[in-house]
């Protein structure tokens, strides 16, 4: 890693993990509704079997990497001067969540002896790529949620839906949600959900169509 940057891993232990998931599952439990349950009233463990063990833990991530990462910038004692890279590479039941930092820090500077040196001027050279990068960056970092109508969805866009489960055309045991916010490539749901939300549009009416792991 170049000397200007550095990288920090920081573990948050599974018991904290687990109680994050719980208060996502409690945030969001008022929008599932299953049959045999009042809306808000469906177990926990009965929404992860139906939609997948990790139907809370992007939402869990987000509560808990912020101060996370605070504590873990301040006790590193780097001089950060830009924002950070995060990378999940561990979030399970039971287990540790662990993500990465990588940060820009102020680089060492030894003053030598300058004068009389003749230093040529180069002119930068930019990308296309990496400022398109750049802006992305940014824009993301600064992002705020607006309906976008003039376009179908896309992977990476965060919709709102309503949703009913059925096998054979009878509602199964799962349920149904409304105004649930979904991030498209997060893989929150079970397998190929996401992917066939992909290239929809507002209000449209969609079929999906999921295998469900056997018990």
């Amino acid at each position: 890693m170049e000397k200007s940057m550095a990288k920090l891993t920081i573990t948050v232990e599974a018991a904290k993990f687990d109680a994050a998931v719980d208060s996502a599952y409690q945030k969001n439990k008022g929008k599932i509704a299953l049959p045999g349950f009042r809306k808000g009233k469906a177990p926990r463990a009965m929404i992860e079997k139906m939609y997948g063990t990790g139907v809370f833990f992007e939402d869990a991530a987000n509560e808990l990497i912020p101060e996370a990462y605070e504590t873990a910038a301040k006790e590193s004692e780097l001089e950060i001067v830009a924002q950070p890279e995060i990378e999940v590479t561990q979030m399970d039941k039971g287990t540790d969540f662990i993500f990465t930092a990588t940060v820009a820090i102020k680089p060492e500077v030894t003053l030598g002896d300058y004068k009389g040196i003749e230093v040529e001027k180069k002119e930068a050279e930019v990308s296309e790529e990496e400022i398109t990068a750049e802006i992305d960056k940014a824009r993301e970092a600064n992002s705020r949620l607006i309906t976008i109508e003039d376009r179908a969805t896309e992977d990476g866009d965060t919709v709102i839906i309503d949703f009913d489960g059925y096998v054979d055309g009878k509602q199964f045991e799962g349920g149904y949600a409304e105004d649930y916010t979904l991030v498209l490539g997060s893989h929150s749901f079970i397998d190929n959900f996401e992917d066939q939300l992909v290239g929809k549009n507002l209000g449209e009416d969609v079929e999906v169509n999921v295998t469900f792991p056997e018990e």
